[in-house]
């Protein structure tokens, strides 16, 4: 590579595959070129999403179960594409819980087609009237739902986040950018072909493919970042080290969580086998999700009353390595947790002993990311207490934190959870991917001077929204 000597950290830019300087090769078939514009990429989602808002709700279902059959229908060539991203992750010594992600099954297949189904079927999210009111005598306003616009989702290992996401886009007229990772190459370029070959064919070319635009060079992305005004939202799906350096990297509105550190409180009143159950489902039933627990916080009588011993020989029975802190460490000889606020990930959680309710709470406010917990009592005040209380996007009485989840919730499925308190806020699903326009209609015409000047008199009286 010829590049400028004056670029600033041009060598590390090289070295970093960025598209600067000129090539030279003596085996250019062996070079991958990719003819990429990030802006003509946010451009072509926006196109495809006016082209989507001009289809009636029955003809956005049908493409989303065109897309549905047709994932079904392909499934062999998503599996052989998925198998080539398995076999180079085993090569590059991927761990355990990162491969579990990236696998795709006949059954995590029908799943994806069920859940893109799913959402189909919901009740129209646009132009749903949410407040109508008569300003004054001939003067209605309205206020509407209309989707965001453009979507950034930048995602880790998962493929099938591409099916999910793109389902929920296509139901809100959203157009859709997706970045996956690397390890996924195979698997995503195969789905996203199947989806967008869907989307044109059902719509006979009236939704051009480049409503869901898939980007494959790493490099662009810093470009993405910087289309201020040409993307609406991104949403980063992943470790806390990307939702970190993707907020940090942009002034495009970011929906996300950057850690799911969740939480199980067992109570003294507790049903004690609800607990091991919630406890062990909670950490067991998918380790590596971000609703996983990472503390179990265990009420004091209970650790008396030999409760506490039972409770981890139950984890460590079904592979779960238990740390402590405090007055745990001490009474069952538990190695020392290094943070109260860790994202395991893995099949690892800390037990920290409590005296009350109160105390859970003051804990997990403290030390959880706002995600999920879970209070685990017969007591209707310690449970309303603890469900009020708790400064997080999710709180549960006797359920598993896994329950946080847009499909379990009824949502179809998620573009993610989100611990932010502005916009959106836990799993979200249709309704977080829309925005509000004010529609305002007059019978004849309106001025504000003739309000000024008495002529006319506000009424701002209340009309159904059905009207």
């Amino acid at each position: 590579v010829i590049a400028s000597g004056f670029r600033p950290n041009v060598v590390l830019d090289v070295l970093e595959g960025k598209l600067i300087g000129t090539l030279f090769t003596n085996r250019p078939s062996a070079i991958e070129l990719v003819d990429f514009s990030p802006k003509a990429a946010a451009d072509g989602a926006r196109q495809g999403a006016q082209a989507l808002q001009q289809l009636t709700t029955e003809e956005r279902r049908a493409m989303l179960y065109a897309c549905a059959d047709a994932i079904i229908s392909n499934a062999a060539t998503i599996l052989d594409a998925n198998a080539k991203d398995i076999a180079a992750a085993k090569e590059n010594q991927l761990g355990a819980h990162l491969l579990n992600r990236l696998a795709l099954t006949q059954n995590s297949l029908e799943t994806l087609a069920n859940g893109m189904r799913q959402v189909a079927d919901l009740d129209e999210p646009l132009n749903r009237v949410l407040r109508h009111s008569l300003v004054s005598e001939g003067l209605e306003l309205k206020q509407i739902t209309v989707p965001l616009g453009v979507l950034l989702i930048i995602f880790e290992s998962r493929p099938g986040v591409l099916a999910q996401v793109s389902s929920l886009a296509l139901k809100t007229g959203n157009g859709l950018i997706l970045k996956g990772g690397t390890e996924a190459k195979n698997s995503n370029l195969a789905l996203h072909s199947v989806i967008t070959d869907a989307i044109s064919t059902s719509t006979q070319g009236r939704v051009p493919k480049s409503v869901v635009s898939l980007v494959m060079d790493r490099q662009a992305v810093s470009s993405l970042l910087k289309l201020e005004g040409h993307i609406d939202l991104i949403i980063p799906r992943g470790s806390n080290a990307l939702v970190s350096h993707i907020k940090s990297s942009t002034h495009i509105p970011v929906l996300g969580h950057a850690d799911g550190v969740c939480h199980v409180y067992i109570d003294e009143a507790a049903n004690l086998d609800k607990a091991l159950s919630i406890c062990i489902d909670s950490k067991t039933n998918y380790p590596a999700a971000c609703n996983a627990v990472e503390t179990i916080l265990l009420h004091k009588s209970l650790a008396k009353s030999g409760f506490g011993d039972q409770l981890i020989h139950q984890l460590r029975e079904v592979g779960v390595t238990v740390l402590g802190s405090g007055e745990a460490c001490r009474r069952y000889e538990l190695d020392q947790a290094k943070s109260l606020h860790v994202e395991y990930g893995n099949l690892t959680v800390t037990l920290v002993i409590v005296s009350d309710v109160l105390e859970a709470v003051e804990h997990i406010n403290l030390n959880g990311s706002g995600h999920t917990e879970a209070v685990v009592t017969e007591n209707k005040e310690v449970a309303d207490t603890f469900l009020a209380s708790i400064d997080s996007a999710c709180a549960f009485w006797n359920a598993s934190t896994r329950f946080a989840d847009g499909f379990r919730f009824g949502l179809g499925c998620e573009v993610g959870i989100s611990t932010s308190k502005i916009h959106a806020r836990g799993p979200v699903g249709v309704d977080g991917l829309l925005s509000t326009k004010w529609i305002l209609k007059s019978a004849s015409s309106h001025i504000v001077d003739d309000f000024a000047k008495g002529k006319k008199t506000y009424l701002h009286q209340k009309l159904p929204a059905s009207l």
